[in-house]
């Protein structure tokens, strides 16, 4: 798992690994992956959920991978990503049965608020679905990146079959700038949002203490995968080309977790 780990991090650093860690990870047969990753050397400050939560989140991701690898079946290939205390599984299961038995094991880590459960039931992607994944998460940061009204930075992108999900701590505003510039990526099938929505006013509370933050914290060994925001290296200097919109939904597979309701 910790080799699998590292690969899905610097895939996010560059789109050249990108690729090249989608196909060692496929080679690898480890079937999670860590979405989200930040892929750098601390967690980064000015991410609008405070250190602490950062932290909390790192720590629910491991503590689901470990569970979900002892708990499903092999031929199951499941992405789980984690956002102030909300998880986000994509990937594929072989049925039913499993995609709602990883629901419930990560409901029993503590401190999970919600749960979206994007897993589809079927035949687990190949390296190259992959590694195309990999490429569009990073052409949707760099695309977010260049607009002045949102902070990347506030956004954790996670792209499965095509499909973005996008997640943040977000006001209504910055959701839908957010998901209209995805649904324009070239490549992007659907938008999906799983925001958590805040007000404007906490929006500006949050920022402040995010700028007012203490030096950023050592990131954890690659063992343990740093669940932050996007970091600048994680963006290509190649010109973004366009489409027409994708369809944009809300996620409709929000569940509540074991520390609160479904948001």
């Amino acid at each position: 798992m910790s080799r699998y780990g590292m690969t899905r991090a610097l895939a996010r650093t560059t789109l050249t690994i990108g690729f090249a860690a989608s196909l060692c990870a496929s080679l690898q047969g480890c079937f999670l992956a860590l979405a989200g990753a930040a892929g750098g050397t601390a967690l980064v400050a000015t991410d609008r959920r405070t250190v602490g939560s950062q932290t909390e989140d790192r720590e629910i991701q491991v503590k689901a991978i470990a569970d979900l690898n002892k708990n499903l079946p092999d031929a199951s290939h499941v992405n789980v990503a984690v956002f102030n205390q909300r998880v986000l599984l994509t990937g594929e299961v072989p049925d039913e049965a499993s995609k709602q038995k990883a629901e419930g094991v990560v409901r029993a880590v503590t401190n999970v608020e919600s749960i979206v459960n994007g897993l589809s039931v079927s035949p687990a992607s190949s390296f190259s679905d992959r590694a195309n994944d990999s490429y569009l998460e990073a052409r949707v940061k760099s695309e977010l990146i260049a607009y002045k009204d949102i902070s990347a930075n506030n956004f954790k992108v996670v792209s499965e079959g095509g499909t973005v999900y996008l997640m943040g701590l977000v006001t209504q505003r910055e959701g839908d700038i957010a998901a209209d510039a995805t649904s324009k990526v070239m490549g992007v099938a659907k938008v999906v949002k799983c925001y958590q929505y805040i007000k404007p006013e906490q929006a500006a509370v949050a920022n402040a203490a995010a700028s007012n933050a203490p030096a950023a914290t050592p990131a954890p060994s690659a063992d343990e995968p740093t669940v932050g925001a996007v970091p600048d290296s994680g963006v290509s200097s190649r010109p973004i080309e366009h489409q027409p919109p994708a369809p944009v939904t809300n996620s409709t597979a929000t569940r509540a977790g074991n520390g609160g309701a479904a948001l």
